[in-house]
C-alpha cells in the first residue's frame, strides 16, 4: 500500500494527474499563443530554468496542474487585472528575475 490505497489506485491517480497537467497546460500554452503570437514568444523566451519543486511534481499526483493553475491565477490577478499585457507575463515566467541591491 501507498499512502494507504493500493498500489494499482495510486497509479491510476498519478496517471489521471498527469493527463490533466497536460491537457491544462496544453490549453494555457494555446490561450498564451493566441493572445501573444507564436513567433513573438520564441522571440522573446528566456533560459529560465524550472526550479527542483517544479520538476519533482510530476511525481506527485495533481502537483503539476496546480501548479499550472496557479500560473493562471497569477497571470490573470497580477498581470491582467493590473494591466500589464500577455507578454510581459511571459517575460516574467521565462526569464530569470535580476535583483535590485
Amino acid at each position: 500500500m501507498i499512502i494507504g490505497m493500493y498500489e494499482q489506485n495510486f497509479m491510476a491517480y498519478v496517471i489521471f494527474g498527469l493527463i490533466l497537467n497536460f491537457a491544462f497546460s496544453i490549453i494555457f500554452g494555446i490561450y498564451l499563443s493566441n493572445n501573444i503570437g507564436m513567433q513573438e514568444m520564441i522571440e522573446s523566451k528566456g533560459n529560465k530554468q524550472q526550479s527542483l519543486l517544479v520538476r519533482f511534481s510530476l511525481l506527485i499526483p495533481y502537483a503539476k496542474m496546480l501548479i499550472t493553475l496557479y500560473r493562471v491565477a497569477v497571470l490573470q490577478l497580477f498581470f491582467l487585472n493590473k494591466g500589464y499585457t500577455h507578454k510581459e507575463f511571459w517575460i516574467y515566467m521565462t526569464n530569470e528575475q535580476k535583483e535590485n541591491s
